[in-house]
């Protein structure tokens, strides 16, 4: 024990001669005897049974629930294992809910991993699904999950859909849909194929969550300002299918950004409607100063880069000014006073 918990360098000595004591004295083993109240024995026992290094197995350890023995731990790890779940996955899905060791297997966790596999999941895509979506562990099966995956369904207007959406998205599971009013859901759903964003898209989640933020008549409103840009209603649909957030903005902030890229910087709308992140950014802290950067550049006959607007605005911070501002501090210090 000593030897391997020096090898893997996972422990001060001191600690390490701790759970070598403590092991001696105290199995933690799969047998089930009950534990030592030391706070190191899930620790080692993560350790041991899951493969977590002990910084890791510490972090998890904290977040607990109160375990006095293995017994309940070796029934979910066994479980977890016949389920597919090994190696790195089975150490993800414990640091993502740790109190997962503390589940009833036949009450909590078998159901709703048999409902999958009944649902057509495979055990990779089971597997995919529960670490996308841990929240379904602490899920009620009966008065939660089921309800919740019934009405994503006639959302998405098939099971296979629903399925789909399963496996590729790690959110929508969380959200409490099931007490949403069905009028406003199938609203929700008529205004998103109204703007042609078909229930198998996958950006159907998306749009149905930023329409839920934005009433029809905002929506209209952003529409009428955008069009006073020559934004047609296919550019206006074009840019919602990349980038819907934008939808989100007030009116006046919209209308601020496009007349700054359109009149000040002078992209087409055609091109807005192809880049519509460009909406997301900061105009003060982001688009007007990295624009002034670039003008002066030019004007000073230093702007030597084909970089497209795109990278230039959206350029992690350093790594923007380590290429536009940092080669130029000492001519041009100019160039800090417009950051």
């Amino acid at each position: 024990m000593l030897r391997y918990l020096v090898r893997r360098h996972a422990l001060p000595p001191s600690m390490q001669l701790r759970l070598v004591f403590f092991s001696a004295g105290t199995s933690v083993s799969s047998s089930g005897v009950a534990a030592s109240p030391d706070p190191l024995f899930m620790v080692e026992y993560l350790v041991n049974t899951c493969g977590f290094s002990a910084d890791n197995a510490s972090k998890v350890s904290k977040s607990l629930p109160r375990i006095k023995s293995t017994e309940n731990p070796d029934v979910v790890l066994g479980f977890l294992r016949s389920q597919g779940f090994d190696g790195a996955n089975l150490r993800k899905v414990i640091s993502l809910r740790p109190r997962l060791l503390g589940c009833h297997v036949e009450k909590n966790l078998a159901p709703k991993f048999q409902f999958f596999r009944d649902m057509g999941l495979s055990e990779s895509d089971v597997i995919d699904v529960v670490l996308l979506h841990p929240a379904i562990i602490d899920l009620n099966f009966q008065n939660t999950l089921l309800p919740r995956l019934k009405v994503w369904e006639s959302l998405f207007g098939s099971k296979e859909i629903l399925l789909n959406n399963l496996r590729r998205h790690g959110w929508f599971m969380t959200t409490n849909i099931e007490n949403v009013n069905p009028e406003s859901l199938r609203a929700l759903v008529d205004r998103a194929e109204g703007i042609g964003i078909p229930q198998g898209s996958g950006m159907f989640l998306w749009i149905l969550d930023v329409l839920h933020g934005v009433s029809r008549e905002k929506f209209e409103a952003q529409v009428k300002l955008m069009n006073s840009f020559d934004f047609s209603n296919s550019d206006f649909v074009a840019a919602i299918k990349k980038y819907p957030w934008f939808l989100w903005l007030s009116t006046e902030t919209l209308q601020r950004k496009m007349e700054f890229l359109v009149k000040d910087v002078g992209i087409t709308p055609s091109n807005i409607a192809k880049q519509p992140v460009f909406l997301a950014l900061s105009l003060e802290k982001r688009l007007i100063p990295r624009f002034h950067v670039l003008e002066i550049l030019k004007s000073e006959g230093l702007w030597t880069s084909q970089d497209t607007l795109r990278t230039i605005f959206l350029s992690p911070g350093p790594k923007f000014m380590q290429k536009y501002v940092l080669p130029y501090k000492d001519k041009l210090p100019k160039l800090f006073e417009v950051l």
